[in-house]
Protein backbone atom coordinates (compact mmCIF):
# COMPACT_ATOMS: atom_id res chain seq x y z
CA UNK A 1 0.00 0.00 0.00
CA UNK A 2 1.07 3.59 -0.47
CA UNK A 3 0.36 7.24 0.23
CA UNK A 4 0.35 9.55 -2.79
CA UNK A 5 0.91 13.31 -2.90
CA UNK A 6 0.60 15.77 -5.73
CA UNK A 7 2.48 18.91 -4.69
CA UNK A 8 1.70 21.95 -6.87
CA UNK A 9 1.70 19.76 -9.97
CA UNK A 10 1.06 21.41 -13.34
CA UNK A 11 1.12 20.05 -16.87
CA UNK A 12 1.37 21.98 -20.12
CA UNK A 13 1.01 20.73 -23.65
CA UNK A 14 2.79 23.49 -25.59
CA UNK A 15 0.95 26.66 -24.52
CA UNK A 16 -2.11 24.85 -23.10
CA UNK A 17 -2.27 24.45 -19.32
CA UNK A 18 -4.04 21.12 -18.76
CA UNK A 19 -3.45 20.63 -15.02
CA UNK A 20 -3.03 23.77 -12.93
CA UNK A 21 -1.23 23.66 -9.56
CA UNK A 22 -2.76 20.40 -8.35
CA UNK A 23 -2.38 19.83 -4.60
CA UNK A 24 -3.88 16.50 -3.57
CA UNK A 25 -3.11 13.79 -1.01
CA UNK A 26 -4.38 10.22 -1.30
CA UNK A 27 -4.10 8.27 1.91
CA UNK A 28 -2.75 4.75 2.31
CA UNK A 29 -5.49 2.29 1.34
CA UNK A 30 -7.86 4.99 0.12
CA UNK A 31 -10.02 4.85 -3.00
CA UNK A 32 -9.86 8.37 -4.42
CA UNK A 33 -11.99 9.27 -7.42
CA UNK A 34 -11.07 12.08 -9.81
CA UNK A 35 -14.23 13.31 -11.51
CA UNK A 36 -15.08 16.10 -13.91
CA UNK A 37 -16.25 16.81 -17.44
CA UNK A 38 -14.22 15.83 -20.51
CA UNK A 39 -11.05 17.88 -20.84
CA UNK A 40 -10.80 18.82 -17.16
CA UNK A 41 -7.34 17.25 -16.74
CA UNK A 42 -8.25 14.21 -14.64
CA UNK A 43 -6.75 11.58 -16.98
CA UNK A 44 -3.60 13.67 -17.44
CA UNK A 45 -3.23 13.80 -13.64
CA UNK A 46 -3.49 10.01 -13.49
CA UNK A 47 -1.05 9.51 -16.38
CA UNK A 48 1.52 11.73 -14.67
CA UNK A 49 1.30 9.49 -11.60
CA UNK A 50 1.74 6.41 -13.81
CA UNK A 51 4.76 7.97 -15.52
CA UNK A 52 3.08 8.07 -18.93
CA UNK A 53 3.22 11.89 -19.01
CA UNK A 54 6.00 14.13 -17.74
CA UNK A 55 5.29 16.66 -15.01
CA UNK A 56 5.81 20.27 -16.18
CA UNK A 57 6.22 21.62 -12.65
CA UNK A 58 5.69 20.44 -9.10
CA UNK A 59 6.31 17.01 -7.65
CA UNK A 60 4.52 13.67 -7.29
CA UNK A 61 5.45 11.48 -4.33
CA UNK A 62 4.64 7.86 -3.51
CA UNK A 63 5.41 7.04 0.13
CA UNK A 64 7.34 10.32 0.44
CA UNK A 65 9.61 9.38 -2.48
CA UNK A 66 9.63 11.68 -5.49
CA UNK A 67 8.79 9.77 -8.66
CA UNK A 68 8.94 12.52 -11.30
CA UNK A 69 12.02 11.05 -12.94
CA UNK A 70 11.27 7.37 -12.37
CA UNK A 71 10.37 5.11 -15.26
CA UNK A 72 6.79 3.75 -15.15
CA UNK A 73 8.01 0.22 -14.33
CA UNK A 74 9.91 1.56 -11.30
CA UNK A 75 6.85 3.14 -9.66
CA UNK A 76 5.09 -0.10 -8.63
CA UNK A 77 1.71 0.95 -10.01
CA UNK A 78 -0.75 -1.04 -12.11
CA UNK A 79 -3.17 0.56 -14.54
CA UNK A 80 -6.54 -0.55 -15.87
CA UNK A 81 -7.52 1.16 -19.12
CA UNK A 82 -10.84 2.03 -20.72
CA UNK A 83 -10.19 -0.24 -23.72
CA UNK A 84 -9.06 -3.32 -21.71
CA UNK A 85 -5.75 -3.59 -23.68
CA UNK A 86 -5.82 -7.40 -23.73
CA UNK A 87 -3.68 -9.49 -26.08
CA UNK A 88 -6.21 -11.10 -28.45
CA UNK A 89 -4.04 -14.14 -29.24
CA UNK A 90 -3.47 -15.06 -25.59
CA UNK A 91 -5.81 -16.90 -23.24
CA UNK A 92 -7.26 -15.26 -20.16
CA UNK A 93 -4.68 -17.09 -18.05
CA UNK A 94 -1.77 -15.90 -20.20
CA UNK A 95 -3.09 -12.34 -20.33
CA UNK A 96 -3.22 -12.22 -16.55
CA UNK A 97 0.21 -13.84 -16.21
CA UNK A 98 1.93 -11.75 -18.89
CA UNK A 99 3.39 -9.05 -16.63
CA UNK A 100 4.63 -11.58 -14.08
CA UNK A 101 6.43 -13.54 -16.81
CA UNK A 102 8.14 -10.35 -17.99
CA UNK A 103 9.44 -9.92 -14.44
CA UNK A 104 10.64 -13.56 -14.44
CA UNK A 105 8.53 -14.60 -11.48
CA UNK A 106 8.71 -18.34 -10.65
CA UNK A 107 6.13 -20.45 -12.48
CA UNK A 108 4.53 -21.65 -9.23
CA UNK A 109 4.17 -18.07 -7.97
CA UNK A 110 2.60 -16.97 -11.26
CA UNK A 111 0.09 -19.81 -11.10
CA UNK A 112 -0.82 -19.03 -7.48
CA UNK A 113 -1.42 -15.34 -8.13
CA UNK A 114 -3.38 -15.88 -11.34
CA UNK A 115 -5.67 -18.47 -9.78
CA UNK A 116 -6.24 -16.38 -6.65
CA UNK A 117 -7.16 -13.35 -8.75
CA UNK A 118 -9.37 -15.48 -11.00
CA UNK A 119 -11.24 -16.72 -7.94
CA UNK A 120 -11.73 -13.14 -6.68
CA UNK A 121 -13.09 -12.08 -10.06
CA UNK A 122 -15.09 -15.24 -10.78
CA UNK A 123 -12.99 -16.07 -13.82
CA UNK A 124 -11.98 -19.63 -12.91
CA UNK A 125 -14.04 -21.18 -15.71
CA UNK A 126 -12.79 -18.72 -18.33
CA UNK A 127 -9.01 -19.05 -17.95
CA UNK A 128 -8.52 -20.92 -21.25
CA UNK A 129 -10.75 -18.66 -23.34
CA UNK A 130 -9.50 -15.93 -25.69
CA UNK A 131 -10.69 -12.31 -25.25
CA UNK A 132 -12.94 -12.54 -28.33
CA UNK A 133 -14.95 -15.23 -26.54
CA UNK A 134 -15.71 -12.95 -23.58
CA UNK A 135 -18.34 -10.32 -22.89
CA UNK A 136 -17.36 -6.72 -22.17
CA UNK A 137 -17.76 -7.22 -18.44
CA UNK A 138 -15.63 -10.37 -18.50
CA UNK A 139 -12.89 -8.61 -20.47
CA UNK A 140 -12.83 -5.80 -17.93
CA UNK A 141 -12.49 -8.33 -15.12
CA UNK A 142 -9.54 -9.90 -16.95
CA UNK A 143 -7.92 -6.47 -17.24
CA UNK A 144 -8.45 -5.96 -13.51
CA UNK A 145 -7.07 -9.42 -12.80
CA UNK A 146 -3.92 -8.62 -14.77
CA UNK A 147 -3.41 -5.61 -12.48
CA UNK A 148 -4.24 -7.50 -9.28
CA UNK A 149 -1.70 -10.30 -9.85
CA UNK A 150 1.12 -7.76 -9.86
CA UNK A 151 0.28 -6.88 -6.23
CA UNK A 152 1.25 -3.21 -6.80
CA UNK A 153 1.39 -0.38 -4.31
CA UNK A 154 -1.16 1.61 -6.30
CA UNK A 155 -4.02 0.78 -8.68
CA UNK A 156 -4.81 3.36 -11.36
CA UNK A 157 -8.12 3.06 -13.20
CA UNK A 158 -8.92 5.28 -16.18
CA UNK A 159 -12.65 5.22 -17.09
CA UNK A 160 -12.65 1.40 -16.80
CA UNK A 161 -16.44 0.99 -17.07
CA UNK A 162 -17.30 3.50 -19.79
CA UNK A 163 -17.64 0.81 -22.49
CA UNK A 164 -20.16 -1.25 -20.51
CA UNK A 165 -23.94 -1.01 -20.46
CA UNK A 166 -25.77 0.39 -17.43
CA UNK A 167 -26.47 -2.96 -15.74
CA UNK A 168 -22.89 -4.17 -16.14
CA UNK A 169 -21.54 -0.86 -14.87
CA UNK A 170 -23.58 -1.23 -11.70
CA UNK A 171 -22.32 -4.79 -11.20
CA UNK A 172 -18.72 -3.82 -11.84
CA UNK A 173 -18.92 -0.82 -9.49
CA UNK A 174 -19.89 -3.16 -6.69
CA UNK A 175 -17.11 -5.57 -7.62
CA UNK A 176 -14.44 -2.86 -7.74
CA UNK A 177 -15.54 -1.50 -4.35
CA UNK A 178 -15.45 -4.99 -2.86
CA UNK A 179 -12.03 -5.76 -4.36
CA UNK A 180 -10.52 -2.53 -3.11
CA UNK A 181 -11.89 -3.19 0.36
CA UNK A 182 -10.56 -6.76 0.38
CA UNK A 183 -7.14 -5.87 -1.03
CA UNK A 184 -6.75 -2.62 0.90
CA UNK A 185 -4.66 -1.17 -1.91
CA UNK A 186 -4.48 2.56 -2.62
CA UNK A 187 -6.52 3.33 -5.73
CA UNK A 188 -6.92 6.40 -7.95
CA UNK A 189 -10.00 6.08 -10.14
CA UNK A 190 -10.79 8.50 -12.98
CA UNK A 191 -14.31 8.94 -14.36
CA UNK A 192 -16.64 11.54 -15.83
CA UNK A 193 -19.62 9.66 -14.37
CA UNK A 194 -20.66 11.24 -11.08
CA UNK A 195 -22.69 8.15 -10.11
CA UNK A 196 -19.49 6.09 -10.24
CA UNK A 197 -17.67 8.78 -8.32
CA UNK A 198 -20.26 9.04 -5.55
CA UNK A 199 -20.78 5.29 -5.11
CA UNK A 200 -17.12 4.23 -5.27
CA UNK A 201 -14.99 6.94 -3.72
CA UNK A 202 -13.95 7.16 -0.09
CA UNK A 203 -13.31 10.74 -1.16
CA UNK A 204 -14.03 12.47 -4.46
CA UNK A 205 -11.92 15.18 -6.09
CA UNK A 206 -13.84 17.38 -8.54
CA UNK A 207 -11.88 19.07 -11.33
CA UNK A 208 -12.74 21.73 -13.89
CA UNK A 209 -10.41 23.09 -16.59
CA UNK A 210 -7.38 21.60 -14.84
CA UNK A 211 -8.19 23.16 -11.46
CA UNK A 212 -9.16 21.15 -8.39
CA UNK A 213 -12.49 22.49 -7.12
CA UNK A 214 -13.25 20.41 -4.02
CA UNK A 215 -12.12 17.21 -2.28
CA UNK A 216 -14.53 15.59 0.16
CA UNK A 217 -16.37 12.36 1.02
CA UNK A 218 -19.44 11.89 -1.22
CA UNK A 219 -22.06 12.93 1.39
CA UNK A 220 -20.21 16.18 2.10
CA UNK A 221 -19.74 16.89 -1.59
CA UNK A 222 -23.49 16.52 -2.09
CA UNK A 223 -24.59 18.43 1.01
CA UNK A 224 -21.97 21.20 1.10
CA UNK A 225 -20.67 22.00 -2.40
CA UNK A 226 -18.10 24.79 -2.30
CA UNK A 227 -19.24 26.55 -5.46
CA UNK A 228 -21.80 26.61 -8.25
CA UNK A 229 -19.80 24.27 -10.47
CA UNK A 230 -19.64 21.49 -7.87
CA UNK A 231 -23.30 22.06 -6.93
CA UNK A 232 -24.45 21.73 -10.54
CA UNK A 233 -22.10 18.86 -11.46
CA UNK A 234 -22.80 16.62 -8.48
CA UNK A 235 -26.31 15.23 -8.16
CA UNK A 236 -28.83 13.79 -10.60
CA UNK A 237 -31.09 15.45 -11.57
CA UNK A 238 -28.92 18.52 -11.28
CA UNK A 239 -29.55 21.13 -8.58
CA UNK A 240 -32.15 23.79 -9.41
CA UNK A 241 -30.46 27.21 -9.48
CA UNK A 242 -32.18 30.61 -9.63
CA UNK A 243 -31.24 34.24 -9.19
CA UNK A 244 -32.86 35.32 -5.94
CA UNK A 245 -32.88 37.95 -3.21
CA UNK A 246 -32.69 37.55 0.54
CA UNK A 247 -35.01 39.64 2.70
CA UNK A 248 -34.68 40.38 6.41
CA UNK A 249 -37.92 40.13 8.36
CA UNK A 250 -38.73 40.13 12.04
CA UNK A 251 -39.09 36.34 12.00
CA UNK A 252 -35.82 35.81 10.11
CA UNK A 253 -34.86 35.54 6.44
CA UNK A 254 -37.02 34.92 3.41
CA UNK A 255 -35.82 34.32 -0.14
CA UNK A 256 -37.67 35.41 -3.27
CA UNK A 257 -37.06 34.12 -6.79
CA UNK A 258 -39.32 35.41 -9.54
CA UNK A 259 -42.83 35.60 -8.12
CA UNK A 260 -42.11 32.90 -5.53
CA UNK A 261 -41.12 33.57 -1.93
CA UNK A 262 -40.30 31.04 0.80
CA UNK A 263 -38.90 31.17 4.31
CA UNK A 264 -35.34 30.18 5.23
CA UNK A 265 -35.18 27.82 8.18
CA UNK A 266 -33.59 29.53 11.24
CA UNK A 267 -31.46 26.44 11.88
CA UNK A 268 -30.07 26.74 8.35
CA UNK A 269 -29.20 30.39 8.95
CA UNK A 270 -27.48 29.42 12.20
CA UNK A 271 -25.40 26.80 10.38
CA UNK A 272 -24.50 29.32 7.64
CA UNK A 273 -23.81 32.54 9.55
CA UNK A 274 -22.51 34.21 6.40
CA UNK A 275 -26.09 34.46 5.16
CA UNK A 276 -26.95 37.31 7.54
CA UNK A 277 -24.63 39.60 5.58
CA UNK A 278 -26.67 39.01 2.42
CA UNK A 279 -29.97 40.32 3.76
CA UNK A 280 -31.35 42.73 1.15
CA UNK A 281 -28.88 41.50 -1.45
CA UNK A 282 -28.89 39.21 -4.48
CA UNK A 283 -27.90 35.57 -4.14
CA UNK A 284 -28.11 32.41 -6.21
CA UNK A 285 -30.57 29.99 -4.65
CA UNK A 286 -30.07 26.24 -5.03
CA UNK A 287 -32.66 23.53 -4.36
CA UNK A 288 -32.07 19.84 -5.03
CA UNK A 289 -34.96 18.01 -6.73
CA UNK A 290 -34.85 15.34 -4.01
CA UNK A 291 -35.58 17.97 -1.33
CA UNK A 292 -39.11 18.64 -2.60
CA UNK A 293 -42.50 17.00 -2.11
CA UNK A 294 -46.09 17.25 -3.32
CA UNK A 295 -47.55 19.61 -0.71
CA UNK A 296 -51.10 18.28 -1.24
CA UNK A 297 -49.97 14.89 0.10
CA UNK A 298 -48.43 16.36 3.26
CA UNK A 299 -50.01 17.40 6.55
CA UNK A 300 -47.20 19.57 7.93
CA UNK A 301 -49.22 22.79 7.72
CA UNK A 302 -46.09 24.56 6.48
CA UNK A 303 -47.47 27.04 3.94
CA UNK A 304 -44.41 29.29 4.02
CA UNK A 305 -42.25 26.75 2.19
CA UNK A 306 -44.55 26.05 -0.76
CA UNK A 307 -44.71 27.28 -4.33
CA UNK A 308 -47.38 26.79 -7.00
CA UNK A 309 -46.36 26.28 -10.62
CA UNK A 310 -47.54 24.79 -13.91
CA UNK A 311 -46.34 21.31 -14.87
CA UNK A 312 -44.48 21.22 -18.21
CA UNK A 313 -43.26 17.62 -18.18
CA UNK A 314 -43.86 14.51 -16.09
CA UNK A 315 -41.29 11.68 -16.15
CA UNK A 316 -42.45 8.48 -14.47
CA UNK A 317 -39.52 6.50 -13.05
CA UNK A 318 -41.52 3.76 -11.35
CA UNK A 319 -41.02 4.42 -7.65
CA UNK A 320 -40.57 8.16 -8.25
CA UNK A 321 -41.71 10.90 -10.61
CA UNK A 322 -39.65 13.79 -11.94
CA UNK A 323 -41.92 16.80 -12.48
CA UNK A 324 -40.65 19.78 -14.50
CA UNK A 325 -42.47 23.03 -13.72
CA UNK A 326 -42.10 26.54 -15.13
CA UNK A 327 -40.62 29.15 -12.77
CA UNK A 328 -40.54 32.83 -13.71
CA UNK A 329 -37.17 33.37 -12.06
CA UNK A 330 -33.93 34.06 -13.89
CA UNK A 331 -31.61 31.09 -14.17
CA UNK A 332 -27.93 31.97 -13.74
CA UNK A 333 -25.69 30.93 -16.60
CA UNK A 334 -23.01 28.84 -14.94
CA UNK A 335 -20.28 29.86 -17.35
CA UNK A 336 -21.05 33.53 -16.72
CA UNK A 337 -20.76 33.00 -12.99
CA UNK A 338 -17.46 31.15 -13.38
CA UNK A 339 -16.08 33.83 -15.68
CA UNK A 340 -17.14 36.43 -13.13
CA UNK A 341 -15.32 34.43 -10.47
CA UNK A 342 -12.13 34.29 -12.47
CA UNK A 343 -12.27 37.93 -13.59
CA UNK A 344 -13.84 39.21 -10.35
CA UNK A 345 -16.53 40.91 -12.41
CA UNK A 346 -19.89 41.85 -10.95
CA UNK A 347 -23.21 40.47 -12.13
CA UNK A 348 -24.60 37.19 -13.32
CA UNK A 349 -25.99 36.71 -16.79
CA UNK A 350 -29.21 34.77 -16.93
CA UNK A 351 -32.12 33.76 -19.05
CA UNK A 352 -35.61 35.08 -18.25
CA UNK A 353 -37.28 31.87 -17.15
CA UNK A 354 -36.21 28.45 -16.04
CA UNK A 355 -37.54 24.99 -15.42
CA UNK A 356 -37.66 23.62 -11.87
CA UNK A 357 -37.31 19.85 -11.41
CA UNK A 358 -39.01 18.22 -8.43
CA UNK A 359 -38.51 14.54 -7.62
CA UNK A 360 -41.82 13.41 -6.11
CA UNK A 361 -43.37 10.19 -4.90
CA UNK A 362 -45.16 7.97 -7.39
CA UNK A 363 -48.50 8.87 -5.77
CA UNK A 364 -48.39 12.50 -6.96
CA UNK A 365 -51.34 13.62 -9.08
CA UNK A 366 -49.29 16.25 -10.91
CA UNK A 367 -50.20 16.25 -14.61
CA UNK A 368 -48.85 18.13 -17.62
CA UNK A 369 -50.69 21.43 -18.08
CA UNK A 370 -52.05 21.44 -14.54
CA UNK A 371 -50.77 23.18 -11.46
CA UNK A 372 -48.88 21.52 -8.66
CA UNK A 373 -48.19 22.77 -5.15
CA UNK A 374 -44.63 21.92 -4.15
CA UNK A 375 -43.10 21.93 -0.68
CA UNK A 376 -39.42 22.93 -0.66
CA UNK A 377 -37.50 21.74 2.38
CA UNK A 378 -36.44 25.02 4.09
CA UNK A 379 -33.61 23.19 5.88
CA UNK A 380 -32.02 22.08 2.59
CA UNK A 381 -31.63 25.32 0.66
CA UNK A 382 -28.27 26.30 -0.82
CA UNK A 383 -27.01 29.84 -1.32
CA UNK A 384 -24.18 31.15 -3.50
CA UNK A 385 -22.60 34.56 -4.01
CA UNK A 386 -23.70 35.75 -7.47
CA UNK A 387 -20.41 37.58 -8.08
CA UNK A 388 -17.99 34.79 -7.19
CA UNK A 389 -20.07 31.62 -7.51
CA UNK A 390 -18.83 30.52 -4.07
CA UNK A 391 -21.20 28.89 -1.59
CA UNK A 392 -22.24 30.99 1.38
CA UNK A 393 -21.42 29.22 4.64
CA UNK A 394 -19.31 30.98 7.27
Amino acid sequence: MARIRYEHVSKRFDSTLVVDDLDLSIEDGELMVLVGPSGCGKTTALRMLAGLEEVSSGQILIDDQGVNHMEPRERDVAMVFQNYALYPHLSVYKNMAFGLRLHHEPKEEIDRRVREAAQMLQLEDLLQRKPRQLSGGQRQRVAMGRAIVREPKVFLMDEPLSNLDAQLRAQMRAQIARLQRDLGTTMLYVTHDQVEAMTLGHRVAVMRLGVLQQVAPPPELYARPVNLFVASFIGSPTMNLFEAELHRESEGLRVSFGSQCIKVDPALVASRPGLVHYGGHRVVLGIRPQKTADATLMDTGDTESTIVATVELREDLGSEVDVHVAIDARVPTLEAVIEATEAREAGVAGRPQGSFIARLGADTEARVGGQVKLWLDPRALHFFDPNTGMAIYD
